[in-house]
């Protein structure tokens, strides 16, 4: 104990005071240089009322941290693909998959005023106008030849292969990814060919945002590793601490959101084994409960899976199976969904996505890299679709409907995966990578990947204004904005 509380607690009880357990909690936590005059003065006025114990309630009081009623903690689930999984078989399924695909999205960029030029592609190429044509499809293959490119496209009536001269063009065009949709202006050339003339991209439209009506924070968290010797579990369980704190802006806290990756799983790479303290899901899961037990009863906890934890490895995933911890499932404060998920926090609307496509992303896309994760965020934002390509290191499973194309557009998106916290602004939406718990790995170390892990990313959710607390110890270890 420190000495100056062990000093005021003293005082206190040499004028015949009690000390209640509760409020030892709040008095550890309180500035030292302030302990001996906040005793007193307490010990001051229950003398007065004759009363001689000091609780939980006299230091909330006055420290100004009573829990505030007003402050709202409403969450309601728009999308959630747990209960929406429909697995097609085979052929069959997959072409449902790129038939919602093209449908969806196409009823997206319906809205913009070129899309009353549309026509399809088997009607673009039977018509040989010398007007410009619109069409829409996905990109199917992408390929740069000396000074141009070329980009291949289908839609329901067809396929179609356009040529880009244009140099500024065509750097939108090495940008787009396999089984992207786009619109595209075009042309008839001189030998029969057809040149892009323009590149139209789904993306996000201006918007007003949506805010609390109280000051309400919001906490994002992701890849906690709980199970892993690396899962920094002191500076975990000292970030739960400060929740429960005086701190002015831990006491506003009402949403903590964890973004995939809550245990570091079982079996998930070679010699796993070696790097784990809890050997199974049930004991690593049993863990996570332990800690998220500590967290205020007032503050709703909403969790998705990532590629780490158990269930469904193939997107859209299901949330984390019951049968593996119901303790989580059953506590009134937790809200359990699936990988991707939109959630309302006090009307403001988060898009919550484990990020697993930003692995192929990144591997095909020039000018993209694990260090900047917004950047990617951006891209998937543009295409409005969470994983566009299929075939690649990212399994998708051929749903009926496709999960993953961003129909509702958010105020926050808030991805994880690749264990680097930044933040940015697109088009007035709030980009939150999250980071990570869990120290540098053994692998992560040795294909050059250096997280930045031990920060919690808090949102004023009432003014967008966003604040973090680094539990860190390197001081290069540092949110990047």
């Amino acid at each position: 104990m420190k000495k100056e509380l062990s000093f005021a607690l003293n005082y206190a009880l040499n004028k015949g005071f009690q000390i209640h357990p509760d409020a030892f909690k709040i008095l550890e936590n309180v500035d030292v240089r302030k302990l001996e005059k906040i005793i007193k003065e307490i010990v001051r006025e229950k003398t007065k009322q004759k009363m001689f114990q000091i609780n939980q309630d006299d230091l909330e009081t006055y420290l100004g941290i009573k829990d505030d009623p007003s402050i709202q903690n409403e969450v309601k689930v728009l999308s959630d693909p747990t209960d929406n999984i429909t697995t097609g078989e085979g052929v069959k399924g997959y072409n449902a998959l790129f038939s919602s695909r093209f449908n969806k999205l196409k009823r997206i960029v319906s809205e913009r005023p070129e899309s009353r030029m549309l026509k399809s592609i088997a009607s673009v190429k039977s018509a040989k106008s010398e007007d410009d044509m619109y069409i829409c499809g996905l990109v199917t293959a992408r390929n740069a030849e000396r000074n141009i490119t070329k980009l291949h496209l289908e839609d329901p009536s067809g396929s179609f292969e356009g040529i880009v001269f244009d140099n500024e063009l065509q750097k939108v065009a090495g940008t787009l990814l396999s089984d992207q949709f786009v619109m595209a202006r075009v042309s008839l050339g001189k030998n029969s060919g057809f040149i892009i003339k323009d590149i139209i991209l789904p993306d996000i439209p201006d918007q007003a945002t949506n805010k609390s009506e109280s000051e309400a924070y919001a906490a994002f968290l992701s890849d906690l590793h709980i199970g892993s010797k690396y899962f920094m579990e002191d500076e975990f369980a000292e970030f739960v601490d400060w929740i429960s704190s005086p701190d002015p802006v831990a006491k506003k806290i009402r949403f903590v959101l964890i973004g995939g990756d809550v245990v570091d799983g079982v079996g998930i790479y070679p010699n796993q084994n070696k790097e784990l303290v809890c050997q199974t899901i049930e004991e690593q899961l049993d863990k996570v409960e332990q800690l998220l037990d500590k967290i205020p009863k007032n503050v709703k906890i909403i969790i998705m899976p990532g590629n780490h934890d158990p269930g469904r490895r193939a997107l859209p995933q299901p949330a984390i199976p019951k049968k593996y911890n119901s303790g989580l499932w059953d506590r009134e404060n937790i809200i359990m969904v699936g990988n991707p998920a939109v959630v309302s926090l006090n009307g403001v609307k988060v898009t919550m996505f484990h990020g697993q496509s930003i692995d192929d992303i990144v591997k095909t896309t020039p000018g993209l890299s694990y260090d900047k994760p917004t950047n990617v965020m951006k891209h998937l934002l543009r295409a409005r679709h969470l994983s566009p390509i299929y075939g690649s290191q990212t399994p998708i499973a051929p749903e009926m409907q496709d999960l993953m194309v961003i129909d509702e557009i958010p105020d926050i998106f808030h991805v994880g995966h690749v264990h680097r916290a930044e933040l940015d602004m697109y088009k007035g939406i709030l980009l939150v990578n999250s980071g990570s718990w869990q120290k540098q790995t053994p692998f992560q170390a040795s294909v050059g990947m250096t997280p930045n892990p031990g920060i919690a990313i808090l949102v004023n959710l009432k003014t967008f204004q966003v604040f973090h607390e680094n539990y860190n110890s390197n001081s290069n270890n540092v949110l990047q904005s």
